[in-house]
């Protein structure tokens, strides 16, 4: 397969870079077409560096200008050359964590009309014509309301992209739907090894975390090693949201999480393509060779 056509909807900027960076460099590296829809400007972010503190939306509620630049700085890090806003910048803002006040803002993304924003992103699906489609799982992860609903939107436009009746533009029915996955062997192995390293970041405890998947349920494991360091410079160039100190970073909880070089994914529709060698559970993987998916192209003619 030569002309491969990856997208990725990540709720803020530094969310593509955090779960699917490794990933994304892997394939522009390739020369795989990779499509970056990012659906907020992260508004609402806690701002790390106390000299950019003003940019905050309590007080010159600017961060989110701020950050776009910081999501182009990273994109040319991972080799990402096609980037958009979903229905432009801003058109969205970021609603906050779940249960603020800021879930209940008129523009807030949280409150987008499912079919309006999932128009906008079927407009992207018909002009990329990707072959696969990657985002959040329902949850968004972690319950974050903006991760949730960009499940939602790419659901709904995975759904409508070949629907002849919907919308302008020639249908396309994308092959194959991922969602994003972190192991609860990879957050418990992460904090044991945080908590041994002896670095100003905090290890979290994993014990009653709601979030993470079994190992079982990963059906795709993408082995970006050879990348790291293309993740690890984007990382650094969202420098409001992220401190990194290699192989750990952290956000503004400054609780620490590994630089994962292995990243999984959970093939949600689409037919599975045959297993391939696994990534050895030191390097990050899950010590399985052949068990999984190593290529989200896997099966695609």
């Amino acid at each position: 397969m030569t002309d491969r056509r990856l997208l990725l909807v990540h709720a803020h900027p530094d969310d593509e870079t955090i779960g699917s960076g490794a990933t994304m460099a892997k394939y522009a590296a390739e020369g795989a077409h990779v499509t970056l829809v990012t659906c907020t400007l992260g508004e609402e972010g806690e701002v790390i560096p106390p000299e950019l503190a003003h940019l905050a939306a309590d007080r010159d509620d600017t961060l989110g200008g701020h950050r776009i630049g910081e999501l182009a700085a990273a994109c040319a890090a991972l080799g990402v050359t096609d980037h958009r806003f979903l229905g432009g910048p801003g058109r969205w803002r970021d609603s906050g964590m779940m249960g603020v006040v800021s879930n209940h803002r008129g523009n807030a993304f949280w409150q987008a009309d499912l079919d309006e924003a999932a128009g906008e992103l079927v407009k992207v699906i018909r002009e990329v014509r990707p072959q696969v489609l990657v985002t959040y799982d329902e949850n968004g992860f972690y319950g974050h309301p903006d991760h949730i609903q960009a499940h939602r939107v790419s659901r709904r436009a995975f759904e409508l992209a070949a629907d002849p009746v919907f919308g302008e533009g020639e249908p396309w029915q994308v092959a194959k739907f991922y969602l994003t996955a972190t192991a609860r062997s990879t957050m418990r192995r992460t904090a044991e090894a945080i908590g041994e390293a002896g670095v100003r970041f905090l290890a979290e405890d994993t014990e009653d975390v709601p979030f993470g998947c079994a190992d079982e349920d990963i059906t795709t494991e993408i082995d970006g090693r050879a990348h790291l360091d293309r993740k690890i410079d984007a990382m650094r160039a969202h420098a409001t949201q992220i401190s990194v100190d290699p192989p750990w970073f952290a956000l503004s909880n400054d609780i620490g999480q590994e630089v994962l070089a292995v990243e999984h994914f959970i093939l949600d529709s689409g037919m599975p393509g045959p297993a391939g060698p696994g990534a050895p559970a030191e390097a990050g993987g899950l010590g399985e060779p052949y068990k999984r998916e190593a290529d989200l192209f896997a099966g695609i003619h």
